[in-house]
């Protein structure tokens, strides 16, 4: 087992922190976000949304909108309670660029703070970029290049060199403002976006780097991209998209009207008004940057935040793995047998490098995830769970992988019906890889029933010429006619003769 996975196990083990709450007070929408837990990899366990524009009016008058306070204020209340029901163990209040700009802002968090005993941070625009730079490298922690995160009232950029965070600028172009500040104007927008980009002149830095777009509105133009494309695989978290492919995307959206972006499939008719204009900021983006790719992170501000109260040791934590070991440990019925099943495996996989021998270490922790499902169903069960899990640092290819592998360790075919067209993202290599870290696991639970004591009997190694499967002695106890058809599944996966030593 390698020091990661044993980290992950431990740390997925000793959090023992109940669930959490954070109100994100936007210009344009609210949410009430409650996760499991305070942990390297948060999952959400509750989420509710309000839209009551705060910002409206803002660019205007300076003040926020008296309709949006009301309810906005009915809205916080209600999800104050309802998080204090759910017996968490703190809630924080963030509010962002509409309440830290308006002349009023103080006066309502102060209302806020009266009718829910609750204070509300108000998030200066510089803590803003970081915690939202935060959020991105918890969920992509080798993140590199420009992470943009647009609300409606402010586009915050930072500078991500190798997982750490550099330069950093809040921009009033949230799409409330620009609207208001150009009298719906699209051409001036444009010219007003371009001035802003300008003045930074450390953009240079980032060119030809990835662009990390974070927020609901950008999340959208993924969604329809999706849409458009048929993809797959419906997980926003690591969508990867052309420069090419979301300049064309973004500069069409930027000039549609509201009925022709009403007929789009994907797209939100709550933001029809906003949409244009947070797809003119990005395709105005991409144009100063020219990125090597877009690469959205659905892990922002809230997830920043969560991740800034995280000792330095936590931080560190892989979130791929401890978000298994999270799962596994509510799951699992053989308690960590997962750490002794990698150690098993590794002998077949010598020579593989660090990204597979993270995927596998992943699968090990999965592996018993669907024991409580129908027999003829647990293959099928176990690969849609493990594609769509609630984890990060983990791409789309990577994700059809480890399903993959799930799936063959519960004896599905590739060719399932289920499966249709997801490994159309994977190269041959990954899926021969999936295949024979499926089939070693379903021999090593042939040969133990999931249990420590049954599997520490017995190794397997790779040898140049043919796969080993070492017995002790007195191996009657252990062998039988599942494990020979199990032991002649790796085999043929390996495409190497098998025997028993």
């Amino acid at each position: 087992m390698t020091a990661s996975l044993r980290k992950a196990t431990a740390t997925a083990r000793a959090t023992k922190s109940g669930r959490v709450a954070v109100i994100d007070i936007g210009s344009n929408s609210l949410r009430l976000v409650v996760f499991d837990k305070r942990s390297r990899c948060p999952v959400p366990v509750f989420n509710e949304k309000a839209q009551p524009g705060l910002g409206k009016g803002l660019e205007r008058h300076g003040m926020l909108n008296p309709d949006g306070t009301q309810a906005a204020l009915i809205n916080i209340r209600r999800f104050v309670t309802m998080a204090e029901a759910m017996d968490v163990d703190s809630i924080t209040l963030l509010a962002t660029a509409a309440v830290r700009d308006a002349k009023d802002g103080a006066a309502f968090a102060a209302q806020i703070e009266k009718q829910t005993g609750r204070k509300v941070q108000i998030v200066s625009g510089e803590d803003e970029a970081k915690l939202s730079a935060l959020g991105v490298l918890a969920g992509i922690p080798e993140a590199d290049g420009l992470m943009g995160d647009l609300g409606g009232g402010s586009l915050e950029l930072v500078r991500l060199q190798a997982g750490q965070i550099r330069e950093h600028v809040t921009l009033p172009l949230g799409p409330l403002r620009l609207v208001e500040a150009t009298n719906g104007n699209i051409e001036e927008a444009q010219r007003l976006i371009d001035r802003q980009f300008e003045k930074l002149s450390w953009l240079s830095e980032v060119k030809g780097k990835t662009l990390y777009p974070v927020g609901g509105t950008w999340r959208s133009l993924a969604r329809i991209h999706m849409e458009q494309t048929h993809y797959p695989l419906h997980v926003i978290h690591e969508y990867r998209m052309s420069r090419k492919q979301s300049e064309e995307l973004a500069n069409v959206l930027a000039h549609l009207g509201k009925k022709s972006l009403a007929n789009i499939v994907g797209m939100s008719r709550r933001r029809t008004e906003t949409l244009p204009y947070g797809a003119l900021v990005l395709e105005r983006l991409i144009k100063a940057v020219k990125p090597e790719c877009v690469l959205y992170s659905a892990y922002g501000l809230r997830e920043g935040y969560l991740f800034s109260t995280l000792d330095a040791a936590a931080q560190q934590g892989d979130p791929l793995l401890v978000g298994c070991a999270d799962l596994a440990g509510a799951d699992g019925r053989f308690g960590s047998v997962s750490d002794l099943l990698d150690d098993w495996l590794a002998p077949l996989f010598r020579s593989e490098g660090k990204p597979r021998a993270r995927l596998r270490e992943a699968a090990c922790l999965l592996s018993d995830i669907a024991w409580r499902e129908h027999p003829d169903y647990r293959g099928e069960h176990a690969f849609l769970r493990v594609l769509r899990l609630p984890v990060a640092g983990i791409t789309h290819p990577e994700r059809v992988v480890l399903a993959l592998i799930i799936a063959a360790r519960y004896g599905d075919s590739p060719d399932a019906s289920y499966i249709q067209n997801l490994p159309s993202l994977l190269e041959d290599t990954d899926k021969d890889f999936a295949a024979r870290v499926g089939a070693a696991l379903r021999l090593a639970y042939a040969l133990s029933a999931g249990t420590e004591h049954m599997l520490s009997l017995t190794s397997i190694e790779k040898r140049n010429d043919r796969i080993e499967l070492h017995l002790p002695q007195d191996a009657g106890a252990l062998f039988g006619e599942a494990v020979q058809r199990r032991l002649d599944a790796v085999g043929k996966a390996f495409g190497m003769p098998v025997a028993i030593v």
